[in-house]
């Protein structure tokens, strides 16, 4: 029996990542950044107020909120005209004269001589003429041309996840386009003479394909562009030829319903021929009997899963869904690992690594990671129910077959719901 970091070693070494390609930037979030995207232009490309207020130039309102007085003892307002106004996308250039300003939008090109913009708050409002009460120093309020970004700054960097705030970035240095890792293409195809699809009422031995439909959602969680190819027939020839239909399509294809039983039979004898497979026991529950291999002219890899639904789900997380994101690029593959304590005993089976589904939640008073196993142990792995409940899996060495209450283990984060 292989043990499961043998068999992650073998899969995640036929991972292949398609080539860069370059994408709209609207299509290129979740995405690796495959290039340094190097800017042209400044940005902000010319000065502009930074909020609505006056334009103006601050020697000329350095005095304001000073105590002076005139002749007879009364203090002074310090007052300018308003000689116009700029919106945001003004083409028409002003240019300020010496105890001027001009009222501005927030993102309005600065008038030539104007070095400050007052606030709304810092005057009286006015529209032919402002009181003013407190002073701007020289660049208060204003976003000069390449604060942000000067040209040769590299915007968004290679190896960087394409976020909302990259995608905005990239806009706004004038950048449609943007060499990325593309995703994966995965099939996914179902085997079983008992199988019908979902648009269907099962008849006496008949059971819903659940596999096709939750192994394409856990692909592009991992991250994958899905075809859900369905249900397969298990005929040699028929099975051989949709195969490799999708190996030539495909940087991933897996099978479900095609280890144990005669199902595996019928699988083995259709792929003889295409390449190297195999079909061996690894050291984990659920889903201990599993296939791998290489197929077709691109070494394309295939994966043969349990039909248990639960078993398919745990063997795509642990041993697909790495491929996936190495595929896509990602540093860090596998899913964040923690440590929580039990709230009740658990059972494992001796000599495999376990993978529990279970509920993780965290002691508002102690911070503490807390974990509730789902499902009864070792007896229920076909309970698909409790997955869809899980949050997580509790991770056991093949060594624990006992573990207590308040035990610590190991905890693997599944994806976030709601």
């Amino acid at each position: 029996m292989r043990s499961v970091e043998d068999q992650q070693i073998k899969v995640t070494a036929a991972a292949v990542a398609p080539r860069p390609v370059r994408v709209a930037i609207s299509e290129a979030q979740g995405l690796l950044c495959a290039e340094d995207v190097v800017t042209e232009r400044p940005l902000p490309g010319f000065d502009q107020a930074a909020i609505d207020g006056y334009a103006v130039r601050s020697v000329d309102v350095a005095s304001a909120g000073a105590d002076i007085r005139d002749e007879a003892g009364d203090l002074v307002d310090l007052t300018l005209p308003v000689v116009g106004e700029v919106v945001a996308g003004s083409r028409q250039p002003i240019r300020l004269q010496p105890r001027q300003t001009v009222r501005v939008d927030t993102g309005a090109p600065m008038p030539t001589l104007a070095d400050a913009v007052l606030p709304l708050d810092f005057t009286d409002g006015g529209r032919a003429r402002i009181k003013v009460y407190e002073p701007v120093r020289s660049g208060d309020y204003v976003r000069r041309i390449g604060d942000d970004v000067q040209p040769g700054d590299v915007a968004v960097r290679a190896g960087t996840i394409i976020g909302a705030a990259q995608v905005g970035l990239l806009a706004a240095v004038g950048q449609d386009k943007v060499l990325v890792h593309p995703r994966p293409r995965l099939s996914v195809l179902s085997v079983g003479g008992e199988l019908i699809d979902i648009d269907r009422t099962p008849g006496p031995g008949q059971v819903y394909d659940v596999n096709s439909y939750a192994l394409a959602a856990a692909a592009r969680d991992a991250g994958a562009d899905v075809n859900r190819v369905g249900i397969v027939s298990s005929d040699p020839r028929r099975l051989r030829d949709v195969v490799e239909g999708q190996l030539v399509r495909s940087e991933v294809v897996v099978i479900a319903g095609a280890v144990g039983g005669w199902a595996s039979e019928q699988v083995r004898e259709a792929l003889e021929g295409l390449g190297e497979l195999e079909i061996t026991r690894v050291a984990m529950h659920p889903g201990s009997v599993q296939g791998f291999g290489r197929l077709g002219r691109d070494e394309v890899p295939t994966f043969l899963l349990p039909s248990n639904p639960v078993g398919a789900l745990v063997v795509f997380e642990v041993m697909v869904r790495p491929l996936i994101r190495i595929a896509l690029g990602r540093r860090h593959p596998m899913r964040r690992i923690i440590s929580a304590r039990t709230i009740t005993p658990i059972s494992s089976m001796a000599g495999r690594k376990g993978y529990l589904r279970a509920q993780l939640m965290r002691d508002e008073a102690t911070g503490e990671y807390l974990v509730q196993p789902l499902g009864g142990g070792n007896s229920s792995s076909h309970l698909l129910a409790t997955l869809a409940e899980a949050n997580s899996l509790i991770v056991i060495d093949p060594d624990d077959t006992e573990i207590r209450t308040g035990d610590e283990v190991q905890v693997a984060f599944l994806a976030q719901r709601g």
